[in-house]
């Protein structure tokens, strides 16, 4: 793609401030570990929620949720419940103020505030630092090549005459300039770097809906799209029909085999629940929490997550999609079956962007690659340096220390990262199920680690090494079936796993239990260890919040829907559903603000020091 010299000027200019910012604050970072990953527990929760939505706002998931809105329309609003994207909800609601309680550093470090220090705590702790630690490298492998793949395409300099090396170069180049800035600032310079492209993204984002809203008209988009398109709402089945429009869109609903969507939205609608109950993966989003302020400012920075997230997002997405389905639809129907919807950002870019915007847009759009991945690598040593070298090889070793080896670990993480993926050309589907097999043993043991007393350190093990084993066998024993079908069979046998480890082994210890439930106060079944607590103080009291949480929750949801469809509803100027969510928001925020927002409380009112626990 030919760039005029202010686009190129525009991108030069960001890629030396992300630097720039790595550097200015590196000496804020390099005093210990808990500044260089945590930013100290003194950064805004409104900065780690701009910080965290950009994290989010990846290139590849968008352009996944274009494909969708293009295909299924205002109904794939609820296709990303498959993530589940309403866990920001649960996390807003509830669990960030449980898990922030905790005041520890890692997931890792979480585990022994749960279950102690005996041989259970410590064969959970490991299977949690080896799942944060591979998930992470695969993501840098991933992050790389996309890199890679999306500077070849919009970038105007041939590195190289082969299209395969000049991928290579580009994405060293990136993962260069972005583990530059991770690696010298630490928490600091992520959350920093990540607001200023979280604006960029955000400016890029709008004007790629203003874009497609002055160049397509209501009743341009209604000769291109079926009955029933501008709904979100569906019956038994999908009820779209692009006969005689883009057969290939029937092909690809087909293939999804969506067509039964009451049942599919039930599927996921269980399988979301249960993994948002059961809290963050030991990825950036949980980092983000603990590196708060408070528990009340964890719980808002997850709730700010929605808003600055969504909004802008389906702005971009829509303002794509419906470019696409204008002036882009005869040369899709062109390519027959094997229609590719990766085309849709390019043709947009090069046809109806203006110069200076162009620069923006490209530099948004790197940005989008870079917060992700700097997200990502700023979390990997975390649990090395903290869980690993500290805990095991130098407990007692300076802060300077900890945080060379937090340089050193970080530079480790890229190079293997990098180096895995010259092999993901090979071992691509390998990885697809290492990481399905991962989170798919992530449920069931992280769900009951809140809300059951007797669950132990062994059940937690057994639990996630069930549910990983399963979810790496499933696949061949029911080739049939989508990871969507099989997740029931995953749960049954991770539970059994978390069940069987825990009543056939001893209970934790007494004291690492009361501890746990006096500081963090999840509802659930606990009463055994509260009878306890209370022969000592009888003024302890339970959650008993469980009946509001979820009624929140709920409102939480339609809250989050709401602002997710009033931007689609806005960019193709569908004025009245749109003023109706405009409603729906309005009233569901004012019920949030006295149900939730003015109700939350740092620690429970009778823990009045937090020294005993």
């Amino acid at each position: 793609m030919q760039l005029h010299f202010i686009d190129i000027a525009i991108i030069i200019a960001y890629l030396i401030a992300t630097v720039a910012i790595g550097f200015w604050i590196s000496n804020r970072a390099s005093t210990n570990i808990k500044n260089y990953f945590l930013g100290g527990n003194e950064i805004k929760w409104t900065y780690l929620g701009l910080s965290n939505a950009s994290g989010m706002f990846d290139i590849s998931g968008t352009m996944w949720m274009v494909m969708l809105l293009f295909v299924y329309g205002l109904k794939s609003v609820w296709i990303p419940w498959l993530w589940p994207v309403f866990n920001q909800i649960f996390m807003m609601v509830f669990l960030s103020i449980w898990l922030r309680r905790s005041g520890v550093m890692t997931g890792a470090e979480w585990i022994k505030f749960r279950f102690g220090d005996g041989r259970g705590s410590n064969l959970s702790h490991l299977i949690v630092v080896v799942f944060a630690i591979i998930v992470v490298i695969t993501y840098v492998a991933y992050g790389f090549i996309g890199i890679g793949k999306f500077a070849v395409v919009f970038l105007p300099w041939q590195l190289s005459a082969d299209p395969a090396t000049n991928e290579i170069y580009y994405g060293l180049i990136f993962t260069a300039i972005t583990a530059v800035y991770v690696i010298k600032g630490g928490m600091f310079s992520v959350v920093f770097t990540e607001v200023l492209q979280y604006i960029i993204m955000t400016i890029a984002s709008v004007a790629i809906g203003i874009i497609a809203m002055r160049q397509v008209s209501p009743e341009v988009l209604d000769q291109f799209i079926p009955e029933g398109w501008k709904s979100l709402f569906f019956g038994w089945h999908l009820n779209l029909d692009w006969s005689g429009i883009m057969d290939a869109a029937n092909t690809k609903i087909a293939e999804d085999g969506w067509e039964l969507f009451t049942i599919f939205f039930m599927m996921m609608l269980m399988k979301g629940i249960l993994q948002s109950l059961a809290g963050p993966a030991p990825n950036y989003d949980m980092q983000r929490v603990l590196s708060t302020r408070s528990p009340k400012e964890a719980a808002k920075m997850s709730g700010l997550v929605n808003v600055v997230l969504l909004f802008p997002r389906y702005m971009l997405i829509t303002g794509l999609t419906i470019l696409a389905l204008v002036y882009f639809s005869a040369d899709l129907n062109n390519m027959g079956d094997e229609v590719d919807f990766e085309q849709i950002l390019p043709f947009a870019l090069k046809n109806f962007v203006p110069t200076g915007l162009m620069g923006l847009l490209i530099a948004g759009l790197l940005a989008a690659f870079m917060s992700s991945f700097a997200a990502t690598v700023n979390v990997a040593p975390a649990y090395i340096v903290n869980d690993i070298y500290k805990r095991f090889i130098r407990p007692n070793a300076s802060e300077k220390t900890y945080v060379r080896m937090s340089y050193v670990s970080s530079l480790a993480v890229v190079i293997i990262g990098t180096l895995f993926s010259f092999f993901l050309g090979s071992l691509n589907s390998l990885i697809d199920w290492l990481v399905a097999a991962l989170f798919g043993g992530y449920t069931a043991a992280n769900l009951l680690k809140w809300y059951w007393w007797r669950f132990n350190g062994y059940g937690y093990f057994w639990g996630m090494v069930g549910g990983i084993l399963a979810a790496m066998i499933l696949p061949y024993a029911l080739p049939n079936f989508t990871a969507l079908q099989a997740f029931p069979i995953n749960l049954g046998i991770s539970l059994i796993g978390c069940f069987l480890g825990s009543l056939l082994t001893p209970p934790d210890r007494e004291e690492v239990l009361k501890a746990f439930y006096l500081k963090t106060r999840p509802w659930g079944f606990w009463k055994p260890i509260l009878d306890k607590i209370n022969e000592e103080n009888p003024d302890i009291q339970p959650n008993r919040a469980f009946g509001r949480d979820m009624v929140n929750v709920v409102v939480g949801i339609v809250w989050q829907t709401a602002i997710t469809a009033a931007s689609i509803f806005m960019v193709i100027q569908y004025w009245t559903p749109f003023m109706v969510c405009l409603v729906v928001v309005a009233i569901t925020t004012i019920f949030l603000k006295f149900n939730w927002y003015d109700k939350m409380e740092d620690y429970p009112k009778d823990l009045t020091n937090l020294d005993q626990v």
